[in-house]
């Protein structure tokens, strides 16, 4: 992983509260396992779910009051192959998540994933938006009550 990628998925990690919960399901790490073999075994896993390049792709975090967006966007901003390959996935990851199917993230990090259980439990509550960009998409995760146990607006 380059370190301008590394740089962007620590922050997401570091960010704590909403940003750490979130994180977890939007494939930037655990809050708890942050190390350069957690971020390699998480990129290795990545690759089996989603169809875009991970090498070619740069994965953001940004967390908010209420929630975070999750950008996923081509390297390249003329890839139109990438391009389609993610906002076609993102798409998918909006329908999963709001029927409480984070079947993607936990196969990436575990079934032990932190805040999946209150994520499962709690998804009606959170409005997951899709939205294209130029150069990819972004999901635009929102709750005003956090899911049980998963540490969001704390």
């Amino acid at each position: 992983m380059n370190h301008r990628k590394r740089r962007l998925w620590t922050a997401g990690i570091a960010a704590g509260g909403v940003g750490a919960a979130l994180a977890a399901v939007v494939l930037v790490g655990s809050p708890q396992e942050n190390g350069d073999d957690r971020q390699e075994t998480v990129a290795e896993r990545g690759q089996s779910v989603m169809p875009f390049d991970l090498g070619q792709t740069t994965h953001r975090f940004t967390p908010t009051k209420t929630g975070g967006v999750q950008d996923v966007v081509a390297d390249q901003p003329d890839d139109a192959q990438q391009i389609g390959l993610i906002r076609t996935h993102l798409q998918q990851e909006v329908k999963a998540f709001s029927q409480g199917d984070f079947g993607d993230p936990a196969q990436i990090h575990g079934d032990s994933m932190p805040g999946l259980k209150g994520l499962q439990e709690g998804y009606e509550r959170i409005e997951v938006r899709y939205r294209e960009r130029p150069e990819g998409a972004s999901l635009t995760y929102e709750t005003s009550r956090a899911p049980e146990g998963s540490g969001w607006l704390e």
